[in-house]
């Protein structure tokens, strides 16, 4: 699942925090990942450090026996649930934390209260296995993983109306097209699946030939082990109860601000915290318990990163250029003219999105092509070279555990021959609808795309291996640019650029995804066959659920999508001037811009060049310009929040470490859920133009005094 910067990235860097949190759960885990990095292949038997000894004497279902009706009757539950949280953060900030925890942690909750309530009655048949747990993991993720790669607050909305009138030019205003339920879900259908099968056949190689360690798949698998020991049960059953209770006040929190906000500017997301002032800047606490949440999983240095970021562009720099307001750019242009202010906000923010992602991309890039390198090179020296003393190659000592998961990873193979033909037969479908969607994208387009798709699928997921980073949307970046230029402004070039994002950004995302949920099922002893047919039946959920929950967002919130509003989309306007700027050149940002953009864009290639240079030690301090980029847009506000929160947890830590790190991702799950939920509450009371009774605003000494005046006069 994805965030901010490249929304995904930024939640992928979440994943590795969340890893040692999940790790520090599981003693077998924290151990292991002391010895061999969380790849399961360097256990210690003698110390009883051996997982699969402890599920010994349990029998591994079939593959058809993992795939429950109540598994999926749970996972369609969480995953609404989910899509209206991971939407409610992509319409706001674009930042989405990695939400595997809430959902191993509820999924795991939710059946075995099924199968308690079963097993008093007399009617329980199967019993609730870590293999089911894992399905419905994969599911749900899978799932809510729409909600992102369908571009609801990128690359989709970016199309709409809304945010081509934002541009101010005639012409551009005119290139658009109005979110629809029917075609963005025709749209998802078509594009959602090929990523699956792209993958398929490389199973084998990236798990066990090159033992890729998937730090994101690794740490759920060892939360799912852990649920499911007697010890684990028992802090499962304290870390639910944790998540229910913050999950209640969070709920209960965002109805009781609801009765605040009548009117434009009211209620406690616009309370000057920090001064009246300070607001106009958007430095203020907004009470928002999502991103308070949000602060408590993601790591200190994105939390700081981002704040910084605020300070840098609301603090100094917009201050600064708006007092050269009529000589950079027109005195008479509007706050959201990209001629204007506006301009500089949005397409520095591109530059240093774009410098960051350029450089991860070529640095995961080569570290996957010298990885897939070395690894050729050592099978070809073990298997062919001569040893010197001319005895066989002896291979390493193979643990009991790598050897149980291996024989039942390979038991259910997946055949090729059914993925290349669901590749081609999905591609064939894909490139005969999509140009009926979007007359600009032609056929000749997607193919192309198509041709490629797989070995930008398998980069990816090699690279998220290695990593944990997905880089989805800056290959969807790289297609908006290629297919928009190809095509032209005067052939629809804006459209095509960003549908050809979607098909990208949807392709390499479920490789990655299924590729993470293939170690996850290897470490859990789920079938592959089993985990495939969960990732395609929690894509097919999210290719319904997602575009319904965006609707009901679309529908009940009518400035959604427009700055400074409750739902501003920040994502759809930087995607959207990526694609004009990819047809239409640069000759209409205001003065200097183009200056600052590449000052940026280079400043933001070289701060991620002296992170690597120093290593993890001092990199821990130094800030990540994709979360600084975060801010210039939109404003601190949601900074200070996920500060707030990283504040909460260093206290809890240091007061009690143990307890911050086994609730602590539990707690901010609920906080993040609860506020989440209580959306889908006041979208429907929005719909039934319900509103609320009081409007709570906050004005200075000298207006409140007109305004007195007024009023008595």
């Amino acid at each position: 699942m994805g965030l901010g910067k490249d929304e995904s990235e930024t939640a992928e860097r979440s994943d590795r925090s969340l890893s040692e949190d999940e790790n520090r759960m599981n003693p077998d885990a924290e151990a292991k990942e002391k010895k061999g990095g969380g790849s399961g292949s360097s256990e210690d038997e003698s110390n009883g450090l051996s997982v699969e000894r402890i599920f010994e004497g349990q029998e591994v279902p079939s593959w058809r026996g993992q795939l429950t009706f109540r598994a999926f009757a749970v996972s369609f539950v969480l995953s609404v649930m989910f899509a209206f949280i991971v939407m409610k953060l992509n319409l706001t900030a674009g930042i989405i934390p990695s939400l595997n925890v809430s959902a191993g942690l509820l999924g795991f909750f939710f059946v075995k209260t099924w199968t308690k309530v079963l097993d008093k009655s007399g009617l329980l048949r199967v019993p609730f296995t870590r293999q089911e747990n894992t399905v419905i993991q994969t599911c749900v993720v899978a799932s809510s993983g729409i909600a992102f790669s369908g571009g609801f607050g990128s690359y989709l909305f970016a199309m709409s109306k809304r945010v081509a009138d934002q541009s101010k030019d005639p012409q551009r205003a005119q290139v658009f097209k109005d979110p629809s339920l029917s075609w963005m879900i025709g749209f998802l259908f078509v594009v959602s699946f090929l990523g699956l099968f792209a993958v398929v056949p490389l199973r084998k190689i990236m798990i066990i030939d090159f033992k890729l360690t998937y730090p994101s798949g690794t740490a759920t698998a060892h939360l799912i082990n852990s649920f499911h020991t007697p010890e684990g049960a028992k802090l499962a059953k304290k870390q639910v109860k944790a998540l229910g209770k913050f999950f209640s006040f969070s709920f209960l929190w965002g109805f009781f601000q609801w009765f605040y906000t009548a009117g434009d500017g009211c209620g406690f997301t616009e309370f000057p915290t920090l001064g009246l002032k300070a607001l106009q800047y958007r430095f203020y606490f907004d009470f928002s318990a999502t991103y308070v949440g949000v602060g408590m999983i993601c790591p200190y240095i994105i939390n700081v990163s981002v704040l910084l970021g605020g300070i840098l562009s609301w603090g100094l720099m917009w201050p600064l250029i708006e007092t050269r307001e009529g000589h950079w750019y027109p005195a008479d242009e509007g706050p959201t003219s990209m001629r204007g202010i506006q301009g500089y906000k949005v397409f520095i923010s591109i530059a240093i999105i774009l410098g960051d992602g350029l450089y991860n991309f070529f640095k995961v890039l080569g570290r996957t092509l010298s990885g897939l390198y070395r690894q050729l090179q050592d099978r070809e020296m073990s298997h062919v070279l001569p040893i010197a003393n001319g005895s066989s190659p002896k291979n390493p000592q193979v643990s009991y555990d790598d050897r149980r998961r291996t024989q039942l990873f390979l038991k259910d193979q997946i055949p090729t021959w059914f993925a290349i033909t669901g590749y081609v037969t999905i591609a064939a479908i894909s490139t005969a609808s999509l140009p009926h969607m979007f007359p600009q994208l032609k056929w000749f387009y997607i193919l192309v795309i198509y041709l490629f798709a797989p070995t930008l699928g398998f980069c990816n997921a090699y690279g998220c291996g290695l990593t944990d980073w997905s880089l989805a949307s800056t290959y969807g970046t790289l297609a908006i640019f290629m297919i928009g230029a190809w095509a032209g402004a005067s052939h629809g070039g804006i459209l095509a650029g960003l549908a050809a994002c979607g098909v990208m950004m949807n392709i390499v995302s479920t490789a990655s995804d299924l590729t993470q949920d293939f170690k996850t099922g290897y470490l859990t002893l789920a079938s592959p066959r089993s985990m495939f047919v969960s990732q395609v039946i929690g894509t097919a959920m999210g290719c319904v659920i997602s575009p319904c929950v965006f609707w009901l967002f679309y529908k009940a919130f009518k400035d959604l999508g427009l700055p400074g509003s409750a739902y501003p989309v920040p994502y759809g306007i930087v995607f959207r001037s990526m694609a004009e700027l990819g047809v239409e050149g640069i000759s209409s940002l205001p003065k200097h811009c183009l200056t600052l953009c590449y000052g940026f864009f280079a400043a933001a290639m070289i701060i991620n060049g002296f992170r690597d240079l120093v290593g993890k030690k001092w990199a821990r301090f130094i800030p990540l310009p994709m979360a600084m980029a975060i801010p210039f847009y939109i404003g601190p506000y949601f900074a200070i929040n996920m500060c707030v929160g990283s504040l909460i947890l260093f206290i809890w830590e240091k007061i009690n470490k143990t307890k911050a790190d086994a609730f602590g991702p539990a707690v901010a799950s609920g906080l993040i859920c609860g506020d989440g939920i209580w959306t889908l509450p006041s979208s429907i009371l929005a719909l039934a133009g319900v509103n609320p009774p009081i409007c709570m605003k906050f004005l200075s000494r000298a207006t409140n005094k007109r305004v007195d005046g007024f009023l008595g006069s």
